[in-house]
């Protein structure tokens, strides 16, 4: 995630860790574009502000100078010359809730999710109740992409699972390499067409236009099925089924499984044209 649009405006964000940092910066463009840092200024200067900041510190961060905070508070804040920026905040009392604008070509200055949605409400309350909507939107687009590469990434490990069953039980010493690709194609497309129901040569004949295999646009649900699939045909080929047989278990295997996720998720069945199965072509190949 680099960029949210909020009701018109574009809010820059960074990743810091596990968390997702909003841009203060492009926020205070709301009340002055020209000079957003002033605006900072001022809201961090304000005496509920830094209430709300520093106990926000205290609550987060081990390694907060609570005495240095605390003394600000008792000897500046609420007189006129108080004075309180990003940059000194974060090197007086190692706060890591504002992240401050460093360098010529630094994008500004960040804050936390929580400590942004104060600031955003301070600026603007309509505005605040658009970002945190788009906000929310965004973490869960993203927190769906994770779910994904996650399944993907499972279902290749399972393919090492499987492979490694076919070398055990299906190569022979004798084959060259380039006969053992064909092999492990071969039980690749198994799953191919037990699952999606067409081998990965149909599926490029009928996307010329995509990139990568049938696999990197399957459903999360079709990922989380696939891993489970290679391992099952991990065992049925350890215990020596006939390559028929086994297409016939990992596609009821695959309906079975689809329909229960898909339930459980409180959508259709099976949707018609998508994770519908056909097996003419392999069983035609095993006759």
């Amino acid at each position: 995630m680099d960029k949210m649009t909020v009701n018109g405006l574009e809010v820059s964000t960074k990743d810091k860790g596990s968390v997702i940092y909003i841009s203060l910066t492009d926020i205070a463009k709301i009340k002055n574009p020209e000079h957003p840092a002033e605006v900072i200024i001022n809201w961090m200067c304000n005496k509920n502000s830094f209430d709300f900041y520093s106990v926000w510190e205290e609550l987060f961060n081990p390694d907060f100078n609570l005495a240095k905070s605390r003394q600000i508070k008792l000897d500046e804040v609420g007189l006129n010359a108080f004075v309180m920026s990003p940059s000194r905040w974060k090197r007086e009392t190692n706060a890591i809730g504002i992240i401050p604008s460093a360098g010529k070509y630094s994008t500004g200055t960040f804050a936390h999710p929580d400590i942004a949605m104060e600031f955003a409400s301070w600026i603007d309350t309509p505005f605040k109740l658009y970002l945190i909507k788009e906000f929310q939107r965004l973490k869960q687009q993203e927190q769906k992409h994770l779910e994904w590469s996650a399944k993907r990434e499972l279902a290749k490990i399972n393919y090492h699972i499987q492979t490694s069953a076919i070398a055990e039980n299906l190569i022979v010493p004798s084959l060259t390499d380039k006969q053992k690709s064909y092999v492990y194609a071969d039980e690749g497309d198994l799953l191919n067409v037990a699952l999606f129901g067409h081998t990965a040569l149909e599926w490029r004949k009928s996307n010329p236009n995509k990139d990568g295999n049938v696999r990197d646009y399957a459903s999360v649900h079709q990922l989380l099925v696939l891993a489970n699939m290679e391992s099952y045909n991990a065992i049925m080929i350890k215990d020596k089924l006939p390559q028929k047989e086994r297409l016939i278990k990992l596609n009821e295997m695959a309906r079975q499984q689809l329909k229960t996720l898909l339930e459980v998720d409180n959508r259709l069945l099976l949707p018609k044209g998508k994770d519908c199965v056909r097996l003419n072509s392999l069983k035609e190949k095993n006759k």
